[in-house]
């Protein structure tokens, strides 16, 4: 069988599906526990009263029919019904059809019996009044009218244990609804610190609750806690392999400019040069977006400045469109102008213009950077997030030099805001189009 239907009907939350497991059962157990009230005690408890009932209604109808005349007949009656407590008439009004509110369960039950005590039976009303019965019987005198107190015939309020069951199952399940609430908080709070972790950021979180969700919650401050370690590791690594490298490439660089051949020295300078931007660019790499902490800032003040100091490295770059500086997001500042350097500096290297714009909608801000280049084909574009990785066929490189390693610094900084790095080609533009996506 296919219970597809039935997983996407299911909530989706823990707290929901927690709620349907503790509502569910005491949904059942209710409707279960109704069902065989009404059925054996309620409707059992009616059908002893009315065998009793019925014998008394029989014996006033065979009174009637026994006697000779109409006189006789309301002569025997009388003190019977009277000492019985039951009202008559006789002659009665007529009356036909078998009444009862949709509702009332044991009336089904009181109208079998009666049909079963007295054959000449023509009439039960039980929906004019629900605390007295009134039948008719058919006589050789005339229809005789019986009416008598509803309790003989059935329990009295039997609706009031449904009601109790009802009013105590709706307590219990606020009770039970709270004390869920008060489980399932220290899980939410795990999972926000989880997810605010992934987004590069670091939250005040205290493992509580129940044994389980504190072992999970000291696994996740151990894994943050070894990440952490990790990152700052390979920081200082990097930086001290770069700090030991400058010093021999300085000791060259000085030694070459003591050189009276200029012509010789300068393709070694060149060397020195782009071996230092590498040996930087490998520090940015490593840094990632450790240098700052989040804040408040505003996306069209961080893309105007690196269209700035794209324009001031020579390149023809543009603002296109962007939001009010009034808006504000919780963003890196730091390591977002890091990643939108290198992705105007990508456009710089391999196009001839580019154009930086922003979005921000309710769950992400997205920056875009677009230009005029050659682009990068579809199925080399995951390649080319890659660290390291240069796409000799899709880029010019006779444009500008690089280690392959600008679009992977704006992807790791994208992921450690929790977001990604989209590529895509420029309709407008034509060249490579790259979406910067920062949840909020």
């Amino acid at each position: 069988m296919n219970f597809a239907w039935l997983k996407r009907s299911m909530p989706k939350g823990l707290y929901g599906r927690a709620a349907l497991i503790l509502v569910l059962p005491i949904a059942v157990l209710q409707i279960v526990l109704a069902i065989v009230f009404v059925q054996r005690n309620f409707e059992g408890v009616t059908d002893q009263m009315m065998r009793s009932a019925a014998l008394e209604l029989s014996y006033l109808s065979a009174l009637v029919e026994d006697a000779p005349d109409l006189e006789a007949a309301r002569g025997e009656i009388a003190p019977v019904a009277d000492a019985l407590a039951i009202d008559w008439a006789l002659p009665g009004e007529e009356m036909r059809g078998y009444r009862r509110a949709f509702y009332d369960i044991s009336g089904r039950v009181v109208i079998l019996r009666l049909e079963e005590a007295l054959p000449n039976l023509r009439a039960v009303d039980l929906a004019s009044s629900l605390r007295r019965v009134t039948l008719q019987t058919e006589t050789p005198h005339g229809p005789l009218t019986l009416q008598f107190d509803r309790r003989r015939a059935a329990p009295s309020n039997p609706h009031q244990l449904l009601v109790l069951m009802g009013i105590l199952a709706i307590v219990m399940t606020g009770i039970a609804f709270l004390y869920l609430r008060g489980q399932l908080r220290p899980i939410t709070r795990l999972s926000a610190a989880a997810e605010a972790f992934g987004r590069g950021r670091v939250v005040p979180y205290k493992p509580s609750g129940a044994t389980e969700v504190r072992a999970a919650g000291h696994a996740f401050l151990d894994m943050r806690s070894r990440i952490e370690r990790q990152i700052e590791q390979r920081t200082l690594m990097l930086s001290g392999v770069s700090h030991d490298l400058r010093t021999p490439l300085t000791r060259l660089r000085l030694g070459l400019s003591m050189l009276t051949d200029e012509s010789e020295a300068e393709d070694m300078l060149n060397d020195i040069a782009e071996m230092e931007t590498m040996l930087g660019t490998f520090l940015d790499f490593a840094r990632g977006e450790a240098l700052d902490d989040p804040q408040k800032v505003s996306p069209a003040g961080l893309a105007t400045s690196a269209v700035e100091n794209g324009q001031r490295a020579g390149g023809t770059v543009s603002l296109g469109r962007v939001p009010p500086d009034e808006v504000q997001v919780t963003l890196r500042p730091l390591a977002v102008e890091r990643a939108l350097a290198n992705l105007v500096g990508n456009a710089i290297r391999y196009a001839g213009k580019a154009e930086v714009s922003v979005q921000v909608g309710e769950r992400a801000v997205v920056f875009t950077v677009e230009d005029d280049g050659p682009g990068i084909p579809e199925d080399s574009r995951e390649i080319a997030l890659r660290p390291f990785a240069r796409l000799d066929t899709a880029r010019n490189q006779d444009k500008g030099s690089g280690v392959g390693l600008g679009l992977s610094i704006a992807f790791d900084i994208a992921r450690g805001h929790g977001g990604t790095l989209r590529l895509g080609e420029s309709e407008r533009w034509g060249g490579l189009r790259a979406d910067l996506v920062l949840p909020l």
